[in-house]
């Protein structure tokens, strides 16, 4: 009995855990796809500019890595294996290293999930362009 209850507590928290993570609180764009079939050209431009300012330092000139910050335009990166959800938890709650060997990324917290979709957005494109997708 005393099972029972505890599995049902465990999913309960699950549950709500995934509600509070996925449904978008006061202020915060819902959580989508940030590349479309056709990305508005001022998405990317913006886009592009916060890339700039915000991560190249460590992910490089178009996304391609630097010392400090692997490459986003490797088919690690590729959405059926890192989603747009991934990027915003990066910029969010920051990453502890896996794939790479440059260390833990610290969130970056003065960047709203407008902006990070807009990064998105850019990343993606590259991308496209490398054909790391379709």
């Amino acid at each position: 009995m005393n099972r029972k209850i505890v599995l049902l507590v465990v999913a309960a928290v699950l549950v709500t855990a995934a509600i509070l993570f996925l449904v978008p609180g006061p202020g915060r764009p819902p959580l989508r796809k940030a590349v479309a079939t056709r990305t508005p050209l001022a998405v990317m431009i913006k886009g592009r500019a916060l890339f700039v300012q915000n991560c190249m330092i460590c992910h490089g000139r178009n996304a391609k890595g630097t010392d400090k910050g692997p490459p986003l335009v490797h088919r690690i990166y590729a959405p059926n294996h890192h989603g747009d959800i991934a990027f915003y938890a990066a910029v969010e709650r920051g990453v502890r290293q896996h794939h790479w060997r440059f260390g833990d990324m610290k969130r970056l917290p003065n960047i709203q999930r407008e902006k990070v979709a807009q990064i998105i957005a850019y990343v993606r494109s590259l991308q496209k362009k490398e054909g790391i997708f379709n």
